[in-house]
């Protein structure tokens, strides 16, 4: 399934045409790199099991999906608060295509459920969580905003299974983890009010016990998938303490069992950016039934459980978001002529090209092996549960910062076309931007990482150690940038260490950045070894190599660079037609 430049004799009208995209296209068949690294990742049985359902799901991402996500983009949801007789009833109203992308997510390829049970695409048992994430990397290359109720309906039912008692799980899980959309039950968490967004511990929503269960009062502000069968909601107990630790979590249901309305309402819906197709409003609730869910002092705690998973399904969304906009990109410059040359034959259109696959590359190996990692976290490994503790913001705050600036430079390299809502650009950059806001902005999740993970839990020996342990894998690359690569696993870790021990909050997303990247490389650097020695391709071991040179090494914009004679190799690395071990040695060179 490797890629080549189609002959002009197949060449899709798209291509053809002044403004040629991936419409039409496999976009798992034409991703390399996916099916490198799912093959590293992936048990054999199990890899050779789900690529038929990755195969139809990328040919389905540039397709009908691709078609229903531009169709739901267009057509946002409306909140209408009364029935044609008159009475109060509120209900959102989606368009066709939404409720036809609902049915690939939820239903086709059972996102939301295949952690929790088992048959889901035919596997015998629940599948890891690689599994789920490769595909929402796919989904989200064409729809971005259903993967929000998506991943909030799987956190909530892993809440729900690790803190909530038998009664509500009997009564919830099946709809939960059902794949008929018409009948499943999906997820939400309400959180976000005026004056507590980043800041938790301002949350004003009063829970007042009534007899087994409890009755909450106040507004949530921001609620996405605002009219969800069930919410996790965090309110503040009659007469608990002020701050986080006087939280508690809830569960809130939309309908009560006897079928009857709950009492809260939605306002309105949000005319947000992106995310155009998912609704999200904000709620009041006036004396709605919820019923508590884990320890009653323990619900911020608890709920961190959910926003979690939300920052690593934000980040896989990112990937995915980076690598449409790498292929949009890569067809443009493989396809369009200018001054009666390719655009990619152009040296400067070749280095941004290269400044949008690299990006896409360091999260695409982050995010997987993150995946891994909270397989192991699951399975009781404490070890992987404080790496995964650390691995999670670091993705969260680099992955969705850089998908902003990748798509807008996929949207550049189309130029006009790429500015206009006929194409799948704008859409891309609208949608990238939500990241690096929900479930905490960049600066909060920088000192998540920094301050707390590293400064006050340690995680950060935890990951150290695992990286050390991945370069011992790569020995087969040059001998001078592993050591060079060892070095700056060093240098990384303790400027982390020193700006958790000064507090020094100014040092805090750089510390993050150097985690994050250095992190990536030796990850690139562990996949390309194995690769190279397998299949002669050193690719990803490549891509480790521009990590550190343009990434966490010093760079003087004065100095040369390398000649044009030396970027042929680029282009070999953007069509994806293989590094040679000769030629690896160039991007191993600091």
């Amino acid at each position: 399934m490797n890629f080549q430049v189609p002959p002009a004799s197949v060449r899709t009208v798209a291509q053809e045409s002044n403004a040629p995209d991936v419409v039409g296209l496999n976009l798992y068949a034409i991703d390399k790199s996916l099916q490198d690294v799912l093959r590293l990742r992936l048990a054999p049985d199990l890899f050779a099991h789900l690529e038929p359902h990755f195969a139809r799901l990328g040919a389905r991402v540039a397709s009908d999906l691709d078609a229903h996500a531009r169709l739901a983009d267009r057509h946002p949801p409306v909140l209408h608060h009364r029935d044609r007789h008159g009475r109060d009833n509120q209900w959102i109203e989606f368009h066709p295509a939404y409720r036809a992308l609902e049915q690939a997510g939820f239903g086709d390829l059972g996102l939301a459920a295949m952690s929790h049970r088992a048959g889901v695409l035919g596997w015998n048992g629940p599948l890891p969580p690689i599994v789920k994430y490769a595909l929402t990397y796919l989904f989200a290359e064409t729809e971005f905003g259903l993967l929000c109720p998506i991943n909030m309906t799987d956190s909530l039912t892993r809440v729900l299974r690790r803190f909530a008692d038998d009664a509500i799980l009997r009564r919830y899980l099946p709809g939960l983890t059902a794949l008929d959309p018409d009948v499943a039950l999906q997820g939400a968490m309400f959180m976000t009010e005026k004056g507590g967004g980043s800041d938790v511990g301002a949350i004003e929503t009063i829970a007042r016990r009534d007899g087994d269960r409890w009755r909450l009062f106040g507004e949530k502000w921001f609620c996405s998938n605002a009219d969800a069968d069930l919410a996790l909601v965090l309110a503040r107990p009659d007469g608990a303490t002020h701050g986080t630790r006087g939280l508690g979590l809830f569960l809130l249901p939309r309908s009560l069992p006897d079928g009857t309305n709950n009492s809260y309402r939605i306002v309105r819906l949000k005319d947000k950016l992106g995310t155009r197709s998912m609704a999200s409003g904000e709620v009041v609730l006036e004396g709605a039934e919820a019923w508590l869910v884990g320890d009653i002092d323990r619900g911020f705690v608890q709920m961190a459980e959910m926003i979690n998973a939300s920052r690593l399904s934000n980040a896989v969304r990112a990937a995915g978001l980076m690598r449409r906009a790498f292929l949009e990109a890569r067809e443009v410059c493989i396809h369009r002529v200018a001054f009666g040359r390719r655009l990619i034959d152009f040296p400067l259109q070749r280095r941004q090209l290269m400044k949008i696959m690299l990006p896409a590359e360091q999260a695409l190996s982050m995010v997987l092996y993150t995946a891994t990692v909270l397989e192991a976290a699951d399975r009781g490994d404490a070890d992987a549960a404080r790496e995964l503790r650390l691995l999670t913001p670091l993705l969260k705050f680099r992955a969705c910062r850089d998908a902003r600036k990748a798509t807008g430079d996929a949207m550049e390299i189309r130029g006009g076309c790429g500015y206009i809502e006929d194409f799948v650009e704008a859409r891309l950059m609208r949608d990238a931007h939500l990241g690096s806001i929900w479930e905490g902005t960049s600066n909060i999740v920088a000192s998540d990482a920094i301050e707390r993970a590293v400064g006050r839990e340690g995680a950060d020996a935890a990951l150290e150690q695992r990286l050390r342990e991945q370069l011992s894998n790569a020995a087969a690359l040059p001998k001078k940038f592993i050591a060079k690569l060892d070095q700056t696993v060093s240098r990384a870790f303790d400027f982390a260490r020193n700006a958790a021990t000064a507090k020094d909050q100014s040092a805090m997303r750089r510390a993050a950045s150097a985690l994050y990247n250095v992190t990536s490389a030796v990850l690139l650097a562990a996949e390309g070894a194995r690769l190279g020695n397998a299949r002669n391709d050193w690719s990803r071991a490549a891509l480790a190599g521009l990590v550190v040179r343009y990434r966490l090494m010093p760079s003087d914009p004065l100095a040369d660079r390398r000649s044009e004679a030396d970027a042929g190799s680029d282009e070999s690395l953007i069509i994806g037609t293989g590094i040679t071990e000769h030629a690896l040695r160039h991007y191993c060179e600091a």
